[in-house]
């Protein structure tokens, strides 16, 4: 990677060049289920059900939503009204102002302006406006607030819901007075996550001091025109007043017309319009981020920048629920990156967001970077934010088993490494081993003691042969399964940080197929979670265990993951010890069945799967 020089205005400024890319690309995670997409689609009427009724049960008078698939905006729908007086209906190109979500735009333009080499996130936001420089920080020794803090909510400055919502029309010359005026901090800066409007009202200052034109003018041009986003805007009067929806509060059973304020100083925290065609553009620009790829940039900024707004950089939130006393529990945390939130759960590895509330709408958009899939919605009612139909609609896509991330191909280091173990297995030779060792891989086990024991299990399993057949977990760590004639053995590898990389670690994990004792047991052990009796567990125990305690335990297994049944076999010699994953019907988890010379149960330990983050 090279680094680029250039003058502006008598300032020096650095931008990075290109990376060098290897000549063997990197392959590209996909997905590999071929009616995935129509297995989504047909859950359409579900996804439709569930915004009629919240905009039924909330009185909104007019929604749209839409959905987003791997890039594609393959539906956008409108519900109700956009003007309650004319009745118009709303459609796929009637125009809400989005508020909140304007945030993205304004931090889209920030990285811009870093990719161009013309600001840096970690600039004092003092370098840009100047009337920061004197503020009274509430301790001496805080440092000065900088352009990423801005960014991620985390200039100290107070949350300042519902106030920010009535300062969209804000002077420039207002905004510069309550500067120079100084700003209270609820925080210290870079201590906490707090919300602040104000803050995104500032980087839309720091966007024209950067750029050199107005704010409103820097979007339209660089941001909004390269997505196609002909219908957006951040000024009200610029909408065709026929395609314009009209913001509402409800009053009893009547609605109120909330005045549309114009475009001002706030209005880079709160103030863009768009269109449901529009807004689907540009969730689909999000999703296009992902995977990593050779493929020729598109759109305003690179896909390494749009990545990077979708991280985590500042915590905000961590908790655990039950949506209902009946449901699993759910376990979350909250992260805000760039103008977007980031959630993770124990359905979704990632999970992007943004909502928007202002008098008179509500907004949300969502999307899932891992699985290809996006969501959006705007609602013409105060703060009718549809969040929940949105959710409500990734589990009904969940529920078809077609959200599933994509799978990531295997490296041609994986693969070569993976050739080079099969056939130290088949036939070692010191040679060869020493071809594929890392440095440290015999030092850390002689190759002596891992010859023996490839020898040791291929006594003990018979004849194994190697399927054409690799897990990569990434680029330069995979396993692979080899099936003997008594069981199987799997085998894990990581390759070390070297060129080329050789095994810096090689793992031989067997398991034997239980014999008749072992399967007995674990037969007997899984129906005992769905229907418990004592005459049946003192019949399976040996002496020494603990069967209050074991019963407790499948009491609690059962509360949790309903009835039960053995799965397949993990590891373990299969006649004195096995470790199986138990398949129910709400989870699955893994238990290790431990059993005497005579076949009576020693002890059972129920554990999670390595690969479930969260259990029922």
């Amino acid at each position: 990677m090279s680094i680029t020089r250039t003058v502006s205005n008598g300032l020096l400024f650095f931008a990075l060049a290109a990376p060098v890319v290897a000549a063997d690309t990197s392959p590209i995670p996909r997905f590999t289920d071929p009616s995935r997409r129509a297995k989504l689609e047909a859950v359409f009427p579900e996804v439709e059900k569930a915004f009629e009724r919240y905009r039924l049960q909330r009185g909104i008078p007019g929604l749209v939503f839409g959905v987003v698939i791997d890039g594609d905006v393959v539906l956008v729908r409108g519900l109700g009204v956009r003007d309650w007086k004319s009745k118009d209906p709303v459609t796929a190109d009637t125009i809400f102002r989005i508020a909140s979500m304007t945030k993205s735009f304004t931090a889209m333009a920030i990285l811009k302006l870093r990719d161009e080499g013309k600001l840096a996130l970690d600039d004092p936001a003092a370098k840009w406006i100047p009337q920061l420089a004197g503020l009274q920080y509430p301790t001496r020794d805080t440092r000065p607030i900088t352009v990423r803090d801005l960014l991620t909510h985390g200039a100290g400055f107070p949350e300042d819901n519902p106030w920010g919502d009535r300062q969209l029309a804000t002077s420039e010359q207002t905004l510069t007075r309550w500067l120079e005026a100084g700003l209270p901090f609820s925080t210290p800066p870079d201590t906490a996550y707090e919300y602040s409007n104000y803050g995104f009202a500032l980087l839309g200052r720091i966007v024209s001091r950067v750029s050199g034109v107005p704010y409103r003018e820097y979007v339209e041009k660089n941001i909004l025109a390269p997505l196609g986003m002909k219908a957006s805007t951040l000024e009200p009067g610029a909408a065709p007043p026929g395609l314009r929806a009209t913001g509402y509060r409800k009053s009893g059973d009547s609605y109120e017309e909330e005045p549309s304020l114009p475009h001002g100083a706030f209005g880079s925290m709160g103030g863009m319009l768009t269109s449901g065609r529009d807004l689907g553009r540009y969730v689909a620009y999000f999703l296009s981020a992902f995977p990593p790829r050779d493929e020729d940039e598109r759109g305003p900024v690179r896909r390494s920048s749009l990545r990077e707004m979708q991280k985590p950089w500042r915590s905000a939130s961590f908790g655990a629920n039950r949506p209902s006393p009946d449901a699993p529990l759910n376990a979350f945390s909250g992260f805000y990156g760039y103008g977007l939130s980031v959630r993770q759960d124990c359905r979704f590895n990632r999970m992007i967001s943004h909502g928007g509330g202002l008098p008179g709408f509500g907004s949300t958009m969502v999307w899932l970077p891992d699985y290809g899939v996006g969501i959006f919605a705007m609602a013409n009612l105060t703060y009718a934010g549809p969040a929940g139909p949105a959710d409500e609609s990734f589990e009904s896509f969940r529920k078809t088993g077609a959200l599933q991330p994509r799978e990531l191909p295997a490296s041609a280091n994986l693969l070569s490494a993976r050739e080079a173990i099969v056939r130290l297995w088949q036939n070692w030779s010191d040679s060869d081993a020493k071809a594929v060792a890392a440095d440290n891989l015999f030092l850390d086990t002689p190759a002596s003691e891992r010859r023996e024991a490839i020898e040791k299990i291929k006594a003990d399993l018979g004849a194994c042969r190697a399927e054409d057949n690799i897990e990569p977990e990434n680029l330069l760590r995979g396993r692979f399964r080899m099936d003997c004639d008594r069981g199987f053995v799997d085998v894990s590898f990581t390759l070390a940080p070297t060129a080329p990389p050789k095994v810096q670690s090689l793992r031989f994990m067997t398991a034997k197929n239980p014999d008749e004792k072992m399967r007995r047991v674990s037969n007997d052990l899984s129906s005992l979670i769905g229907a418990f009796r004592d005459d049946a567990l003192a019949s399976l125990a040996a002496s020494s265990l603990d069967i209050g305690g074991l019963k407790g335990q499948l009491e609690a297994l059962h509360a949790s993951y309903g009835t039960c049944r053995p799965g397949e076999t993990l590891s373990g010699n299969g006649s004195t010890d096995s470790r199986l994953r138990f398949q129910c019907d709400r989870g699955t988890f893994d238990v290790t069945v431990r059993l005497n010379e005579n076949g009576k149960l020693l002890n059972a330990q129920f554990t999670r799967p390595p690969n479930v983050p969260c259990v029922p």
